[in-house]
């Protein structure tokens, strides 16, 4: 699996920006799956950085979160600029 700082550091600011803005549970977008997945090496390379929420879309799609320490890595990485 992916190295969680160097995949957060290969992601563009708006990439950041725009999953910062979801919050720590926000539900991922397929476009910003990918650009995890480009951060990480390539199609599906970051899987496991990001979960199933357990929730169902209308169209029986599932929604991606970050895993929780991922996200506490993004998040704490705000509130603790060290």
């Amino acid at each position: 699996m992916a190295e969680i700082n160097a995949v957060l550091a290969r992601l563009t600011a708006e990439e950041l920006e725009e999953i910062k803005a979801l919050g720590p549970k926000g539900r991922l977008g397929r476009h910003l799956v990918e650009a995890l997945d480009r951060a990480a090496g390539g199609p599906e390379a970051a899987r496991g950085l990001y979960v199933l929420d357990g929730a169902v879309n209308g169209n029986g799609g599932q929604f991606h979160v970050l895993r929780d320490d991922v996200s506490d890595r993004l998040f704490q990485s705000e509130a603790d600029p060290r």
